[in-house]
């Protein structure tokens, strides 16, 4: 028998890198009773699921604490402050070191270059070394203090990633040029070679990428405050036989609450009495309200567009749906895996290599009888140019350029890792409504009797609905203006909930709504009864209209396609992407708008707090999944697939859940940000390469590999040189991408 489990979020603290991460993941699943230990490095949050019988709270707070970090102790309903504040801080603290790192190196620069302007010409040049001695130490250990603090916390854990890599090269430049600065004698015409500048740029360099991508980490407690926003802040309940107003969080399970038309339904119930037409797309995503009568569920946070309803409190707090769908969005992006950089995944292996190449070196030259200083020299020589510039730089400005592209072109990414997961997308998840449909009804079908004009059936149609706020009525009249049509007044306007209306125009009477309503006024149909069905088969809403108790004709609403639907799903299929379509929609109405799209796997029926569910039992099938859609209940599952895409015109809600944002609304962009993610990556790889390949190459000559035939030992300025090219050939790489385009969008 299965022992049950738990599972609980917390915020932790001290993490620098991806790999922080993984190694609390690895400390917290040796623990016996954790079943699960997931670190999003982004949210800095882990997401752990164990056995109460088997391991208490108490100890994975220690386990997480013995590995090196900290956890962050706050009330629950401080949490999402506490976030914001901690990342606001801490942006703001790695702006203004940023700021002093580029003013600085920007000196440190000029200083350096003493021999090429005539103006510095009269500074001794020990004096210029001293100056630029006492302004790099600044930079090294004020503005750079956050890598040997990375350094130790992965260092006493037997590790190493590019902290170890950026204080480790910086730090032998800065050595190797204080000790140059101050003891110049000892090594004969040695005084001109300091390295400061390089310790100073690369510090600098790797700042500016951590900025850049702490700015674009995923805003996750943006995303669940507003879902929290959604709550109704008041209801009006019915106690002691009199109605009266409280706030929404004094509710109890069995009051019985009254909503009127144009109110927000305050927490989830059973309509006791009344009926009406309740709005819930803020939750479900369709654009069409939902008939309501008595019996029937309504949820929290949904608007009652029309009609009187009294229903009894179900679910209220923590139960309801919208703060079951609160807690999904959280739990899926906590339960992200931090994604690896290439270069922290080798990091293991090149630092340790490195030092050891730097050691061993020198211990073969001084043993052969070289001088200590030349012994030394080849020893900074390996560091110099195993110095990790080109290496700190082949993904950042990899991805600075590839997100700057997709800006241009309406592509907002939120970081890194969403173009590095983006590239193995193979299964395109499509919301219907509002995604690949408009996201709210229009005319689409006008069919009268023979007996009156098109345009004439319209306007008293239209007419009739001016009085209406219901969207089915809306598009109705929207359809009559854009015609140019002119309406006329009504009187006795009449409202039948969730049927239809009637109204009266001059001497005709108008009666407009569903088969139901004809049924119960005695309208015959006379033969448009089988023209209704034909409709409903295409995802139509068929609305009867009758003048005088004749039936005239009929009005059809659908939520239509967007123009570009069925070219951008035919392109994601050409580049041989699965597509899949997911709807809280029958399957009939479902598969007839797949149909016209051209898209043959289709998940209809899906509840809002089962979407995210769907997405995870296709990523079990080994599937790379991308969720593209705009409502509040696509935010779940934009969240738990490894790439979620909101589109522009869609809820706040959705576009900071998800990785990827289309601000044009032109779904076309979710294959130009796959195609782009794909050319980003290919040239990270590009550029890992020839910083490794610099490496490979250099490093033997720094240790003196052609010392024995030609006398050479490779300096460290040419090894500081070599470096440098190494980083000028990554950034020119990475400046092509500017130059690709990205097709139809």
């Amino acid at each position: 028998m299965e022992q049950n489990k738990s599972r609980i979020i917390l915020p932790i603290g001290g993490m620098s890198c991806a790999s922080c991460a993984a190694r609390i993941e690895r400390s917290l699943k040796k623990l016996n009773g954790i079943s699960d230990a997931s670190v999003n490095f982004g949210t800095e949050k882990v997401s752990v699921e164990y056995i109460p019988s088997l391991v208490d709270l108490k100890a994975i707070k220690k386990t997480i604490i013995d590995t090196g970090y900290s956890v962050i102790e706050v009330e629950e309903k401080n949490l999402l402050d506490l976030d914001r504040e901690r990342r606001e801080k801490e942006l703001t603290e790695l702006k203004n070191v940023l700021f002093e790192s580029v003013s600085l190196s920007i000196f440190i620069m000029i200083g350096s270059m003493q021999m090429f302007i005539p103006y510095l010409s009269f500074v001794p040049h020990s004096t210029m070394n001293s100056i630029l001695f006492v302004l790099t130490t600044f930079v090294q250990f004020k503005c750079g203090w956050r890598f040997y603090e990375g350094s130790w916390a992965v260092l006493k854990y037997m590790g190493a990633d590019m902290n170890v890599l950026v204080a480790l090269g910086t730090t032998a430049a800065y050595l190797y040029s204080a000790f140059v600065t101050f003891f110049p004698s000892v090594i004969p015409g040695a005084e001109s070679e300091v390295y400061y500048d390089t310790a100073a740029v690369i510090i600098t360099l790797i700042l500016l990428g951590r900025y850049l991508e702490q700015r674009a980490k995923g805003r996750t407690t943006e995303a669940i405050k507003k879902l929290m926003g959604l709550r109704a802040r008041s209801a009006k309940v019915i106690r002691n036989g009199e109605e009266i107003e409280i706030p929404a969080e004094d509710l109890i399970v069995g009051d019985i609450v009254v909503v009127r038309p144009g109110e927000k339904i305050p927490v989830d119930g059973e309509i006791i009495e009344g009926n009406g037409a309740v709005d819930e797309s803020m939750l479900t995503g369709e654009s069409m309200p939902v008939e309501k009568k008595a019996g029937d569920e309504v949820i929290g946070a949904t608007i009652n567009r029309d009609g009187f309803l009294k229903f009894r409190a179900t679910r209220i707090g923590k139960d309801t749906v919208l703060s079951q769908i609160i807690k999904a969005v959280e739990s899926a992006q906590g339960s992200k895996a931090p994604i690896q950089r290439l270069a922290d995944k080798v990091a293991g292996i090149f630092v340790p290599a490195v030092i050891g190449i730097a050691v061993v070196t020198f211990f073969i030259w001084y043993l052969a009888g070289l001088p200590f200083t030349m012994a030394m020299l080849a020893f900074v020589g390996v560091l110099i140019i195993a110095c990790p510039c080109a290496l700190g730089l082949a993904t950042p400005t990899a991805i600075i350029v590839g997100t700057g592209k997709g800006a241009e072109n309406g592509i907002l990414i939120k970081g890194g890792e969403s173009l590095e997961t983006a590239h193995k997308i193979n299964t395109i998840i499509f919301d219907k409504t509002g995604t690949l449909t408009q996201g709210k009804p229009s005319v689409t079908d006008i069919i009268t009797n023979g007996k009156i004009e098109r345009d004439e059936f319209l306007k008293l149609a239209a007419s009739a609905e001016s009085g209406s706020e219901h969207p089915v009525g809306l598009s109705i009249v929207a359809e009559a203006k854009e015609r140019g049509l002119k309406l006329e007044d009504i009187n006795n306007f009449e409202v039948f909930p969730g049927n239809g209306i009637k109204a009266k125009i001059g001497n005709r009477v108008i009666l407009l709504g569903n088969q139901k309503l004809m049924g119960e006024k005695g309208i015959q149909l006379n033969g448009f009864k089988g023209k209704a069905d034909e409709l409903s088969g295409h995802a139509k809403t068929p609305m009867f209209v009758a003048i005088n108790d004749e039936i005239t004709g009929i009005i059809a609403v659908a939520d239509t396609l967007k123009k570009d639907s069925v070219e951008a799903v035919r392109e994601l299929q050409g580049m041989g992407l699965e597509v899949i379509m997911i709807t809280g929609d029958n399957r009939r109405t479902a598969e007839a708008i797949a149909k016209e799209i051209g898209i043959q796997r289709v998940l209809s029926e899906v509840l809002p707090q089962d979407k995210a569910e769907e997405v995870k039992r296709l990523q079990r099938e080994g599937k790379v999944v991308a969720m593209v859609g705009d409502g509040i209940n696509d935010a779940p599952s934009l969240a738990q697939a490894d790439v979620g895409i909101a589109i522009g015109a869609g809820t706040d809600i959705a576009i900071e859940s998800s990785d990827i944002t289309l601000i044009r609304n032109d779904i076309r962009g979710v294959a130009a940000a796959i195609l782009l993610s794909k050319q980003t990556m290919k040239t990270i790889k590009q550029n890992l390469f020839w910083a490794f390949f610099y490496n490979v190459l250099g490093i033997p000559l720094a240790a003196g590999i052609l010392y024995p035939f030609y006398g050479i030992l490779l300096k460290p300025i040419y090894a500081a040189a070599a470096m440098a090219f190494s980083s000028v050939s990554v950034v020119t790489n990475s400046l092509r991408l500017r130059t690709m385009g990205l097709g139809k969008i």
